[in-house]
């Protein structure tokens, strides 16, 4: 029976990357995808232009994954921290059934004198920090969004180096090393850009009978949630 164009683009993936896990993604040749699969070139290059298609490919794929991590009620009932976390793990687990063919992919396009594989290579960091953005719903503008980006993608890039080493259990270390990062970041931001908020009344009432008095309003940071909302629901 013959595939679909979307099932033979995505075989075309699958057998390019099985061929990698048997060898290395340096010795992949199209006409062996081509031979494995069955197919003529002409049919792999009506899908793929080139064999550095097949990276983009498989990263859209971690992409896709993460999008649809953020399509979820549970997902939108979590603070922004734990969005950006979700999502990022989400994007790494993704490839991580081919962790060594993935460091490999990357490895080729750091090699010296690939300029033509690196620029590109730069863009498709800033498009996935962009649905990053989107899928976590960050609204922060001007100053604020560019100092925010610059920050997700640093985290990104930081936390997908020390993924590809990692060879915890479920890249517990990752998690953990992610979850580090994203809180300084967070401690960063509201430092920066934290004014007061109004509380609400029972949360009022609640807290001038401490010991310590706390402001009666203060504003969110891009990176925060109400910290009324973590205080109402830890007294919960």
């Amino acid at each position: 029976m013959k595939k679909s164009k979307l099932d033979l683009r995505e075989a075309i993936v699958d057998t390019a990357i099985a061929i990698a896990e048997r060898s290395n993604w340096e010795a992949v040749r199209l006409f062996d995808v081509a031979a494995e699969l069955d197919i003529t070139l002409d049919e792999i290059r009506v899908h793929f232009r080139e064999k550095e298609d097949l990276v983009d490919a498989w990263f859209d794929r971690a992409d896709s994954q993460m999008l649809r991590a953020a399509e979820t009620v549970e997902f939108m009932s979590l603070p922004p921290r734990e969005r950006l976390q979700l999502l990022i793990m989400c994007w790494l687990d993704a490839l991580a059934a081919h962790r060594k063919v993935t460091r490999q992919m990357i490895g080729a396009k750091l090699e010296p004198g690939h300029l033509h594989i690196q620029i590109p290579a730069i863009m498709r960091v800033s498009r996935t920090v962009q649905w990053l953005r989107e899928a976590a719903q960050r609204d922060a503008t001007s100053v604020r969004r560019a100092l925010e980006e610059t920050a997700l993608t640093t985290i990104y890039l930081a936390t997908f180096a020390y993924w590809m080493q990692d060879d915890s259990e479920n890249s517990q270390n990752t998690r953990d090393f992610l979850a580090h990062k994203l809180k300084y970041a967070e401690s960063l931001d509201h430092l920066v850009y934290s004014t007061p908020h109004q509380d609400t009344a029972a949360d009022a009432t609640t807290e001038t009978q401490s010991i310590h008095e706390i402001p009666e309003s203060f504003e969110s940071s891009p990176l925060t949630e109400p910290i009324a909302q973590e205080r109402h629901a830890k007294s919960g």
